[in-house]
């Protein structure tokens, strides 16, 4: 039975939640369509809802990996490109444009506008919610496309898929690590960090808090509590009353944040991140007078230098990316009854 506290809590949680989609309500007038093409959608279609900006030389693999894996169509959010990329995807056919020239940090770091997005075109689908430098991949996702793994959750009553963003990094300084447009971010980045990462569960959202990698190991090794969370929810059988409430590392209702239980012996996946790709230096220089990608900027302007001086993240304990049976076999991430 529910104790007083955790019923107070659960009401909370719920008028935080209606707040969010009020917010994202609102906010819907900060973006303008370039290319809306959401009237192509089907019942039964899988989703994919991004927010970018200058991301062209990652877009290109980004859309071709999701395609490959089942996604039916993108929406997308450019916050005022100049690289070319809002160009870019107006013209692919499969991909819905919305611009925002206002701010990512006001807008919950674009997840108001998402929000919007999910609520008049998500409800009834399942939703795939990424940014352009995350990959996801799941145990056999070369040949069991997102369709059947959805159909599995559906049969059993699951709503969500849980996956662990996974830094992936060079060999050698980041000015080094140069991917062509179209080219895969994995084989300019092919290392990462197998151990080192911390599990805590956390009974407010009803999650499990995962923190560690190279960002935790070489930028905030004596500020643990700064290091960036890891865990995300990103696919998600959506309904028009969700919403994430801290980008998609916490959604609510609390109900889906139980990807990595392993009680439920669940499939999980990995988000390859391709942060730490060359173009990082730059951006770094950008975001750093920007300030617009954390809630308390001031306090990761180390965070920004140490990566403008061009690191070498590399270290003796470095495993190199092969595919995901190598992921499964390190346990960062399992199929559970997905057999």
């Amino acid at each position: 039975m529910a104790t007083g506290r955790e019923l107070w809590l659960a009401y909370k949680l719920r008028i935080k939640r209606r707040r969010l989609l009020w917010r994202a309500f609102r906010k819907r007038r900060e973006l303008s369509a370039v290319a809306d093409r959401s009237a192509q959608i089907r019942p039964g279609d899988i989703l994919a809802f991004a927010t970018v900006r200058n991301e062209m030389a990652r877009l290109p693999f980004f859309l071709d990996h999701y395609r490959k894996l089942g996604v039916d169509h993108f929406l997308v959010v450019d916050n005022a490109s100049d690289d070319g990329t809002a160009e870019f995807l107006a013209g692919q056919p499969d991909v819905s444009l919305w611009r925002s020239a206002h701010s990512y940090r006001q807008s919950r770091f674009g997840m108001d506008w998402l929000t919007w997005l999910l609520f008049r075109h998500g409800h009834g689908h399942w939703c795939l919610t990424v940014d352009a430098d995350e990959i996801l991949v799941y145990p056999e996702h070369d040949t069991r496309p997102l369709a059947e793994l959805t159909a599995w959750l559906d049969r059993r009553g699951v709503p969500m898929m849980a996956a662990l963003m996974l830094d992936l990094y060079p060999q050698g300084p980041l000015s080094g690590a140069s991917c062509p447009t179209g080219g895969d971010p994995a084989a300019a980045l092919p290392w990462f960090d197998a151990h080192g990462y911390s599990w805590e569960w956390q009974p407010r959202f009803r999650n499990i808090s995962i923190r560690g990698g190279v960002r935790k190991r070489a930028f905030f090794s004596d500020r643990p509590e700064l290091g960036p969370h890891l865990h995300k929810t990103p696919l998600i059988r959506w309904r028009r009353a969700y919403a994430y409430a801290s980008s998609p590392h916490i959604a609510l209702p609390r109900r889906l944040n139980g990807g990595f239980d392993a009680r439920r012996d669940l499939p999980t996946g990995v988000l390859l991140h391709s942060k730490f790709l060359e173009v990082v230096i730059d951006k770094s220089r950008e975001e750093k007078q920007r300030r617009q990608h954390f809630t308390h900027s001031e306090r990761y302007d180390r965070y920004y230098d140490e990566i403008i001086a061009d690191p070498d993240l590399w270290h003796p304990g470095a495993v190199r990316y092969d595919g995901w049976k190598r992921l499964e076999e390190l346990g960062l991430m399992t199929r559970g009854a997905w057999r």
